[in-house]
């Protein structure tokens, strides 16, 4: 049966991670893989998480299945996360959640929703984005168009592009958002285009879908909700895929949620249902451990509170990176990458071509996309000076 089967090749991204670690060479440094490494090349383990993985050990009696909609301290504490206290208020009974494994099971879960409501709907992605939105929204089966979002000549968001291809968008079409840190480019609107673009979703009868990976690593997590939450104020519907990968370092554990957000009470209740039925055709029963240990962080004050410090320090240090990576850059090729320092999150275009990214691999083992993307989070102190003479090497 499987002779003819064909070989497939590696995903682009993890391609370039698996070589850059077969790289002899002691000095290579690795830009590609979207995972927050600290000043020693670690991706750490928030000191909230271990004390609550210490409780949980000593605690749990049981590995019997999880409930179908997941934890429910977990999916709660997510959703204080996205809409705050006032905001959850305002919302009363009109949202729901269903835990699922990572952000992609949260995409995933979102667009079996949106099929089983709208089968022959179309979804409007940025162009770029993050390279697994099409295939794990496409494998349910719904359609695509993309918008004009980063422009290399402006080195930014192109807002009025993006606007004039959203006004041909048709009513009941879905528009997918990067809630902060847009993956790939680290470009995000200002809260005064959200509310632009909150009052066209509105006018068009358009339904947001954000997908919410970075909260906490861009600006703050407050800060980081207030475009979603612009939105809210003028549309009665969203869907949103949260990851808790990044912001509580929970990568291999797969922890993540879908939040719906309906126009009343039923049909909030409706969408997590048809959520619910999506995971037990595809996978059945959600992952524990993660979304346990989440849970405890996010419904405990004590460590609630050493998380949200935790994660503070770490947005602080990634917006310091860019500064310096921006300031090392300029002064290295006498060029302006000004525009490094106004990017959020952890990625950045940095403008090069395709050859040079490809020369920087091969003649200075400094490893990034062919598109130039880099991870800021894999800058130190001692590879960032590596990685500003390379580039200036080849520009």
């Amino acid at each position: 049966m499987f002779d003819s089967l064909p070989v497939l090749p590696p995903d682009s991204i993890l391609g370039l991670a698996a070589a850059c670690r077969a790289d002899p060479n002691p000095d290579k440094v690795d830009l590609t893989v979207g995972v927050y490494m600290d000043e020693t090349g670690l991706c750490p383990v928030f000191e909230a998480v271990q004390q609550a993985q210490q409780a949980l050990v000593s605690e749990e009696q049981t590995k019997v299945y999880m409930p179908p909609q997941g934890d429910p301290d977990y999916l709660t504490g997510v959703r204080s996360l996205i809409f705050g206290e006032a905001g959850m208020a305002a919302l009363g009974d009109r949202t729901s959640a269903v835990q699922t494994p990572g952000g992609c099971g949260a995409v995933r879960l979102g667009a079996e929703v949106l099929h089983a409501a709208a089968p022959g709907a179309t979804v409007w992605v940025s162009d770029p984005t993050w390279p697994v939105h099409i295939p794990l929204m496409g494998s349910v089966g719904l359609q695509f168009k993309t918008y004009r979002y980063y422009s290399p000549e402006m080195k930014g968001l192109d807002f009025e592009a993006m606007l004039a291809d959203l006004e041909a968008a048709q009513a009941g079409d879905v528009v997918l958002l990067h809630g902060c840190c847009h993956n790939p480019s680290g470009v995000d609107p200002t809260l005064e285009q959200w509310g632009v673009l909150a009052e066209l979703m509105s006018e068009r009868q358009l339904l947001p879908m954000i997908d919410f990976a970075y909260q906490g690593m861009g600006a703050g997590l407050d800060e980081d909700a207030a475009g979603i939450r612009a939105v809210l104020e003028r549309v009665p519907e969203m869907i949103i895929a949260v990851s808790s990968s990044k912001n509580i370092g929970l990568y291999r554990e797969r922890a993540g949620a879908v939040v719906f957000v309906g126009g009343d009470a039923r049909a909030a209740e409706a969408m997590a249902s048809q959520a619910v039925s999506a995971a037990r055709r595809v996978y059945s029963m959600p992952p524990a451990h993660g979304a346990l240990l989440a849970g405890r962080v996010l419904s405990s004050p004590a460590l609630r509170s050493a998380w949200e410090a935790e994660l503070g320090q770490i947005c602080q240090r990634i917006n310091d990176l860019r500064g310096q990576l921006r300031d090392a850059l300029t002064t290295a090729t006498e060029r302006d990458f000004g525009f490094i320092g106004t990017e959020h999150g952890m990625f950045s275009f940095l403008g090069l071509s395709v050859e040079q990214a490809q020369r920087l691999r091969e003649e200075q083992s400094v490893y990034m996309l062919d598109s130039s993307r880099i991870n800021i989070a894999g800058l130190n102190a001692n590879n960032l000076g590596r990685v500003v003479e390379a580039v200036a090497s080849v520009l």
